[in-house]
């Protein structure tokens, strides 16, 4: 079995990561339409660029405010939030 990472996360634009994976797939995800959606205040304070933007990759995955707010790396890989 592959076990996948992330082997880096940088920010691009608007609401927007490009993602490496550990299988040098790379995938731009859009988070922006997850954001609007989303009901919960604690979630949707990161349409708020400057929180948006203040995530960090730590054991290859990509979390935010320590995990407040993180995503299924496999789901990442595959594109969908």
């Amino acid at each position: 079995m592959l076990v996948i990472s992330i082997a880096e996360a940088n920010y691009r634009e608007d609401y927007k990561i490009e993602f490496k994976f550990s299988d040098q797939t790379t995938k731009v995800i859009d988070f922006e339409p997850f954001l609007q959606k989303a009901r919960n205040p604690m979630t949707r304070k990161f349409l708020n660029l400057s929180e948006f933007k203040n995530f960090n990759l730590e054991n290859g995955e990509v979390n935010w405010n320590d995990y407040e707010l993180c995503f299924p790396i496999w789901d990442l890989h595959e594109g969908r939030i």
